[in-house]
């Protein structure tokens, strides 16, 4: 039996859980905690990544070191995320950082200017979406806070997402960031729909909160916590922090967005041989 280019890639699509019309709106799909040159779950990450349009997004800890004698930064991470870099904005995370003084310079050299030395904080829009990208190793300082709202404030679009490693909210084995409350105040303030973060190598999805954990759906921040590129599983704990709505700490995968004018369409994404899914929609602010 034949089939059609059209054909062949439906089912590609459907195959993977994802929403089989051709999207005319942009999607953006990833993930952090990737790359191991120990582990072969990052390779199966990639290769959901070869079968999904789009541009591709990492939550931070591209690339680890695994305490080995460890080949060169990027190596590991090059052999799968690694082919889709012409379609990629990265986030640093604090597996990014070498050297006997923990900095990114190898981070910055593997990523070129998609990384944005040497702050690695940036923006970009995508479609009528503004993307922000935050360097939270160790921490978001008062600088980088600052160019946040100031770059916030200069791009009121109606919706927004902004990206760093460390969650604010979290039930995994590392746990919520208090650090990062302020960068959450700030999201918050402006308007911003979507937290994407990993750190914790878990899947989880908070419903929309004010920065004090008050349920709020007219106004709050979504926090995805997507810690399942490839490296290792960890473990949600219990009790789960306030608001937590979907949970998973056995499946790899990525989180795919669909990106509309006034909306946005998620689905975690399995790979194959995992059954595990959390989707749906939301309007923006």
């Amino acid at each position: 039996m034949r089939f059609s280019t059209a054909a062949l890639l439906l089912l590609v699509a459907c195959g993977n859980g994802t929403d089989p019309r051709i999207e005319t709106d942009p999607v953006l799909v990833g993930a952090g905690d990737i790359a191991s040159c120990i582990s072969t779950n990052d390779e199966a990450t990639a290769r959901l990544l070869d079968t999904l349009p789009g541009t591709v997004f990492t939550a931070g800890d591209n690339d680890y070191s695994d305490g080995l004698v460890a080949p060169a930064y990027g190596v590991c991470f090059d052999s799968t995320w690694g082919r889709h870099r012409a379609r990629l904005h990265p986030a640093p995370g604090d597996d990014d950082r070498r050297g006997t003084s923990l900095t990114l310079d190898d981070y910055y050299a593997y990523f070129g200017a998609a990384a944005h030395p040497p702050s690695g904080a940036y923006s970009y829009d995508l479609g009528a979406w503004h993307i922000v990208v935050l360097n939270a190793t160790p921490s978001v300082d008062t600088a980088q806070l600052s160019w946040l709202q100031a770059d916030l404030t200069a791009h009121p679009t109606l919706c927004a997402l902004a990206i760093a490693h460390r969650p604010r909210f979290s039930s995994g084995n590392t746990g919520s960031s208090p650090g990062m409350g302020a960068v959450f105040q700030t999201l918050y303030d402006h308007g911003v729909e979507l937290l994407i973060s990993g750190n914790d190598h878990d899947y989880e999805r908070f419903a929309p909160q004010a920065p004090d954990q008050t349920l709020d759906a007219a106004a709050g921040v979504v926090q995805l916590v997507v810690g399942t590129g490839g490296k290792s599983h960890g473990t949600i704990n219990f009790p789960l922090e306030l608001n937590s709505v979907a949970q998973n700490d056995d499946s790899y995968g990525v989180l795919r967005l669909v990106l509309r004018p006034a909306s946005y369409e998620w689905r975690f994404v399995p790979v194959p041989g995992r059954t595990f899914s959390d989707a749906g929609q939301r309007p923006c602010h």
